[in-house]
């Protein structure tokens, strides 16, 4: 693909974002569904996609530490060593700060951060729009999360405001990320490994 495509996607996908609209987007790991981590009235035009029930948390990407911080109420004080052994991508539950639209956080006020460090589609999605990006699988609630876009629900292709054309056609598999949770200690509980 194209040097100009890949910048052409990524400046449409934050359009959209700016207009408080709906992507359907490859990230780190599976296929998703975002928008601005800021805007309530985006994030229930997810959930409302997606069907899902709103005391279901989502996660949100975010570019680098200091984003990370933004959102967190508490950062582990190790952040940085973690980010740099990490392995795979993974998902830090954090309790979440104010700057998040509210119907974002779980029912226990906590959140799920990711710092993108290998996908760089999402790093410069994220860089520019400037903001925390919401990511949730792009499948309908209880479905199987899709892997590649031909695994993505037709309905939500239709539905979301706009559809990355990036990525595509790539048929390499991920993983969703692991998940941890950050102890009151800075002590990581792997919730999802």
């Amino acid at each position: 693909m194209s040097t100009k495509f890949f910048r052409e996607e990524v400046e449409a996908a934050v359009d959209a974002l700016l207009m408080q609209q709906v992507l359907l987007y490859p990230t780190d790991t599976v296929w998703g569904l975002g928008c601005d981590a800021e805007l309530p009235r985006a994030v229930e035009q997810v959930y409302k996609l997606k069907q899902r029930p709103a005391e279901k948390a989502c996660i949100v990407l975010v570019a680098d530490e200091q984003m990370f911080a933004r959102y967190a109420e508490v950062v582990p004080p190790n952040l940085p060593e973690l980010l740099a052994t990490q392995m795979r991508p993974t998902t830090y539950v954090v309790p979440g700060s104010r700057h998040l639209a509210p119907n974002l956080l779980a029912p226990d006020g906590t959140i799920g951060l990711r710092v993108v460090l290998t996908d760089e589609f999402c790093q410069k999605v994220v860089r520019r729009l400037g903001h925390g990006l919401v990511s949730t699988s792009a499948n309908l609630s209880g479905e199987p999360t899709p892997a590649i876009f031909s695994e993505v629900n037709p309905v939500l292709v239709r539905q979301a405001d706009y559809v990355a054309r990036w990525r595509q056609d790539d048929e390499t598999r991920s993983l969703p990320s692991r998940v941890v949770r950050v102890l009151p200690d800075g002590s990581l509980e792997v919730l999802r490994d």
